[in-house]
C-alpha cells in the first residue's frame, strides 16, 4: 500500500489541547501593556493568553544594553508589584528582570516567538493563526482580542539610496564592534544623542546629522549638556538643517545648507524613530484616522470599530508615538478589563 507523504517543506499544525488554545481574551503583544492587560483580565476572572513574535517585553530587550530610563521605577510598575531598584532611574537590565518577575508572579500564559498572521471570526468567536520560527502553525480561539503590539519593531525609513546596505542599522545595542571606525548617526532625539555619546566614548569617530536646526527639546536632562559640549568642542561633528542623500559602501553624502558634503564612512545608525504596524491593524478591519493613523476606538473602553477587538498601549496614539509610553499605557489594561468584565462576567472559559 502506498501512503501519501507530506512534503518536509510544508509547515505542520502543532497539536495542542483546548486549554492551550482557547481563552476569553487573547492579547497580541507581550510588552508592559500586554502584560498589564493579561493581569487585569485575570483579576476579573477571565482566562487570558499572550502571543508575542519575540520574547517577553521584546522592545525593552532591544533597547541599548546600557540604557537608563528617563522615568522613575514606580511609573513602570504593573500589577501592583513594586519595582525595586538601587538607582533613582532604572536600567534596562533591571526592567527586564522586573517584568520577568511580574510574569512569573501572575503565572501569565505567554506564547513567545510566535508571529500572529491572521485574526478572523467575530465577537465572541475569534480564530487566530500564528507561526513560529520553524514555520509551525498554531491555531487559537478567543472570545475577545486585545492588540498591544507597540511600535518599536518597525523603523521609519529614510527611503534613500544605500539604506538597505548591511552597514546601516536602525537600532543601537552597544559600541564595541564599531571601535576605530567612522560612524554616522542620523537623528536629534534621545536615541541618536545617547548612541553618539556611547560610540564616541568607546573610540569611535562619530558624526551627527539632523534635519532640524538643533537637538530635540525632550532630550534627557543629563544627556543634553553632554552631547552639546561634545558638539561644541568638535569631538562629535554635527550637521544641522541637513539630510543624508545617499549611503555608499565607504561614504555618505550629506545635503547641508552650504552644499553637499561627502564623508568617509564605515557604518550608519539611522535613529529616525519607529511606527506601529498599521497594515496589521487594517488587516483586522480596524479603521485608522486619515492624518495620524490613530485606530478608531472608544476612548473609555478602548474597543475598536471591530466589535470585540480592543487596542492598547502606544498604538492608540497612531503615528504620535511620543504621546503614550509605559507610564500611561500600563493603565489601558484596567480600562479594557473593566469592559470585558461587563461583557463576559460570569461566563469565563473553563480553565
Amino acid at each position: 500500500m502506498v501512503t501519501e507523504q507530506i512534503p518536509a517543506t510544508l509547515p505542520q499544525t502543532k497539536i495542542r489541547s483546548d486549554a492551550d488554545t482557547r481563552s476569553d481574551v487573547l492579547i497580541v503583544g507581550g510588552g508592559p501593556t500586554g502584560l498589564a492587560c493579561a493581569i487585569e483580565a485575570q483579576k476579573v476572572g477571565l482566562k487570558a493568553s499572550i502571543i508575542d513574535k519575540g520574547c517577553v517585553v521584546n522592545s525593552v530587550y532591544n533597547y541599548p544594553a546600557n540604557m537608563v530610563f528617563f522615568t522613575t521605577p514606580e511609573l513602570l510598575e504593573i500589577g501592583e508589584i513594586p519595582f525595586n531598584t538601587a538607582h533613582f532611574k532604572p536600567t534596562r537590565q533591571e526592567a527586564l528582570e522586573y517584568y520577568r518577575r511580574v510574569a512569573e508572579h501572575y503565572k501569565l500564559h505567554i506564547h513567545q516567538y510566535q508571529w500572529v498572521k491572521t485574526i478572523a471570526g467575530k465577537d465572541g468567536d475569534f480564530h487566530v493563526t500564528a507561526t513560529d520560527r520553524s514555520n509551525g502553525i498554531f491555531d487559537y480561539r478567543a472570545r475577545k482580542i486585545v492588540i498591544a503590539t507597540g511600535y518599536y519593531d518597525l523603523a521609519n525609513l529614510l527611503k534613500i539610496p544605500g539604506e538597505d546596505l548591511p552597514k546601516v542599522f536602525h537600532y543601537f545595542r552597544e559600541p564595541h564592534p564599531f571601535y576605530d571606525t567612522d560612524v554616522l548617526v542620523i537623528g536629534g532625539k534621545n536615541s541618536a544623542a545617547e548612541a553618539a555619546l556611547d560610540l564616541w566614548r568607546h573610540g569611535v569617530r562619530v558624526t551627527l546629522v539632523h534635519r532640524r536646526a538643533g537637538l530635540h527639546d525632550h532630550i534627557k536632562y543629563w544627556v543634553r549638556p553632554d552631547i552639546e559640549n561634545r558638539i561644541k568642542s568638535g569631538e562629535i561633528p554635527a550637521y544641522f538643517n541637513s539630510t543624508v542623500a545617499e549611503i555608499g559602501n565607504d561614504y555618505v553624502l550629506i545635503k547641508t545648507p552650504h552644499g553637499p558634503v561627502e564623508l568617509k564612512n564605515d557604518f550608519v545608525f539611522a535613529m529616525t524613530g519607529y511606527h506601529p504596524d498599521f497594515d496589521f491593524l487594517t488587516s483586522v478591519g480596524i479603521e485608522l484616522s486619515s492624518e495620524q493613523c490613530r485606530p478608531v476606538c472608544d476612548p473609555v473602553t478602548l474597543e475598536s470599530n471591530v466589535p470585540g477587538v480592543y487596542v492598547g498601549g502606544v498604538i492608540v496614539a497612531g503615528s504620535r508615538t511620543n504621546e503614550i509610553f509605559i507610564e500611561n499605557g500600563r493603565f489601558h489594561g484596567k480600562q479594557i478589563a473593566t469592559h470585558l468584565k461587563q461583557k463576559l462576567g460570569g461566563t469565563a472559559a473553563q480553565r
